[in-house]
């Protein structure tokens, strides 16, 4: 089967990396009519009619240019200004989160750079100063680099490891398999998503899944294999899916990050999302991909 999450994780667009420091090279594209600017303010971008609007350079407005790459031919930039907004044009621009049912319907080479271009955005605003000295920062190499005009330090962007794990307890593909779910407290009622967590300084990706099921929920976890990975810039992760054998079955929620966990047979999964009680993740998310993975097919429903 198609996974759902690989719509956002196609490898869209080829970032240049060598031409991000050749001026001359820069400005070229940056005059070319037909490169094509996403405009993000501060870290939201302006949908038009439910789908993305990306500009040519002279309809883009002043801001901190950021080259995202070339594909089809095409090259491909974001232009990421200071985030003012007047009060009556707040509600029309969307964070990443408010983006991803657009992404998920357009172009399948879209959502990389988009997710490009925010994870960018995020960096840029969340890094104001020199984390060394205080000093300012200039933004260098289309974007990829900040550099301390004080003590001239180099600041990168940073991606940060978390795990998504769908857990299993019993024999594979029997019909008493069972699959564990969890839900927040601040989630509307019904919603449940695979378990989730960061990797610890030290951690392996096998342990940091056990650590975080075990923390969360109380079960213990044996053996733990990779299943894929997407990028989700939420506002700087990648989302690396795993699968993991439960050795425990006993659930005892940590009552912090999670409210409520149960396991699902693949039939009690069917007649709970059929009917409306348990509402599984949106489509382009990888917690979606992993949980119809183990199902066997698609499942009804979405948040």
């Amino acid at each position: 089967m198609t996974f759902p999450h690989l719509r956002l994780a196609e490898p869209a667009h080829d970032r240049l990396g060598v031409h991000r420091k050749d001026d001359a090279w820069l400005d070229a594209r940056w005059a070319d009519p037909s490169s094509r600017v996403l405009v993000v303010s501060g870290t939201r971008v302006r949908p038009r009619d439910g789908a993305l609007e990306w500009v040519a350079p002279d309809r883009a407005p002043e801001g901190t240019r950021v080259l995202l790459g070339e594909r089809d031919g095409t090259t491909w930039w974001a232009v990421v200004t200071d985030g003012a907004l007047a009060a009556e044009e707040k509600d029309a621009w969307l964070p990443l989160r408010g983006l991803l049912p657009a992404l998920a319907g357009g172009d399948t080479g879209e959502g990389p750079l988009v997710f490009h271009a925010l994870g960018l955005a995020e960096w840029h605003w969340a890094t104001r100063f020199c984390p060394r000295c205080g000093g300012t920062l200039e933004s260098q190499a289309a974007g990829h680099e900040l550099r301390c005009t004080q003590c001239g330090r180099a600041q990168f962007p940073r991606t940060d490891p978390a795990v998504i794990m769908l857990v299993t307890h019993g024999q594979p593909g029997a019909d008493d398999e069972r699959c564990l779910l969890g839900r927040q407290a601040v989630w509307p009622a019904g919603r449940f998503s695979t378990l989730a967590g960061f990797c610890e300084p030290g951690e392996t990706l096998e342990d940091a899944v056990r650590r975080e099921v075990a923390e969360e929920v109380g079960v213990r976890v044996g053996e733990v294999g990779y299943f894929g990975n997407q990028p989700w810039p939420l506002p700087a992760s990648l989302m690396l899916g795993m699968v993991g054998r439960a050795v425990s079955t006993e659930i005892t929620v940590d009552a912090d990050e999670i409210e409520e966990a149960r396991w699902f047979t693949r039939a009690e999964m069917r007649e709970q999302a059929e009917s409306g009680t348990v509402v599984l993740p949106g489509g382009v998310s990888i917690s979606r991909s992993l949980v119809e993975h183990w199902y066997g097919g698609e499942l009804p429903g979405h948040w």
